[in-house]
């Protein structure tokens, strides 16, 4: 196929993981794309597989419009796709200003899930199990919270209001080692109290659900379980929110409770919605926070496995037909994603190790 008549899509973030995960989703389909990559950064967009590289400001700077709408009329873009949260967030409240086509959730409901204390809140308002959390204003006003939450779980878990990564997460047992703790990152990284929340430690398993919607309704969606972090063992939180061993999983309650989140903040889903949760001391998956607009870092696990749901994600956007797969559960279970630092991931089934004890 000439690269005239291939699909031309413009990727932002184009250096960080989840962005190269969602390309080599697009390399793994049959069909052939011109892929043109933005960063801020040139260093790591040279690790992607994209026909073009561009260099741009920030989407905080007033130039990063004109910016992305340049590499746009160049290249002949038909659509955009923002993966960082905060291109996500930018580009859903201008996307009249932009003149290539995305397929965002509304932008409001960006807003909402880019907070995760008023996620919290608005779930728990919908009866969406969530974990008891507060939201904190100062160093006083922590420690009236703090054993709010104390008084009905052992291990409080302090973590920032928005950022992925588990950023600024740490569970702590006292008061001072959560003032001590917020105080670093004021001191260090500028986010004082008004930035952080407190919750209730969640102890149980942690499941990742990425879905795929369409004009208000659901076309797939499939969950996994992280068994093991990314770095996990040097994280003072011990996790990282990024696996270095997930599984796919068939949980009916993952799925429905996660499914309930969603259309409890949009009765009218449309695009990516990816759902992190975490069993309480019951047991019972809690949603810790809805990732909305972009896809998982390791959205290429489910597509090596067969559900290329970027694929899907774009052709729909391009008015296309596509395969119908069952809307929960489209994958078996128990399907291995393993990851590293430099190798490449590789896919496993039913846990057939060849090591021999």
């Amino acid at each position: 196929m000439k690269g005239s008549d291939m699909k031309r899509i413009l990727v932002t973030g184009a250096g960080g993981n989840a962005s190269q995960s969602f390309v080599n989703s697009l390399r793994m389909s049959a069909e052939p794309f011109h892929v043109v990559g933005v960063d801020t950064s040139p260093i790591h967009m040279e690790c992607s597989d994209l026909q073009a590289r561009y260099l741009v400001p920030k989407c905080s700077d007033p130039a990063y419009v004109d910016a992305i709408n340049g590499i746009i009329e160049k290249e002949k873009i038909q659509f955009l796709h923002p993966q960082p949260d905060v291109e996500v967030a930018m580009i859903s409240e201008k996307r009249a200003q932009f003149k290539a086509p995305v397929s965002l959730p509304d932008a409001n409901t960006i807003r909402v899930c880019h907070d995760k204390t008023t996620t919290n809140q608005k779930l728990r308002d919908f009866g969406v199990p969530v974990p008891r959390s507060i939201q904190i204003a100062n160093y006083q006003d922590l420690g009236q919270k703090f054993f709010d939450i104390k008084r009905e779980s052992d291990t409080v878990w302090v973590r920032a209001t928005s950022g992925a990564g588990s950023k600024g997460a740490l569970p702590v047992k006292t008061y001072e080692q959560a003032a001590n703790w917020i105080r670093y990152w004021e001191e260090m990284k500028g986010l004082g109290p008004q930035n952080f929340m407190v919750a209730e430690f969640l102890p149980g398993r942690e499941f990742a659900f990425q879905s795929l919607w369409h004009k208000s309704e659901l076309v797939t969606c499939m969950a996994r379980e992280r068994m093991e972090y990314m770095f996990g063992s040097m994280m003072v939180s011990g996790q990282s929110s990024s696996p270095s061993i997930a599984r796919t999983v068939h949980r009916d309650d993952v799925n429905t409770i996660a499914m309930n989140a969603i259309r409890a903040l949009d009765p009218a889903p449309h695009g990516v919605y990816c759902v992190d949760l975490k069993e309480n001391s019951r047991g019972t998956p809690s949603v810790t926070e809805i990732n909305i607009g972009r896809f998982f870092t390791t959205s290429n696990f489910f597509s090596a496995a067969g559900l290329n749901m970027p694929h899907m994600y774009v052709k729909l956007a391009f008015g296309e037909e596509i395969p119908e797969y069952p809307k929960t559960n489209p994958l078996p279970a128990d399907l291995y994603w393993v990851r590293g630092i430099d190798r490449l991931p590789r896919l496993f089934q039913n846990a057939n190790w060849s090591s021999i004890k």
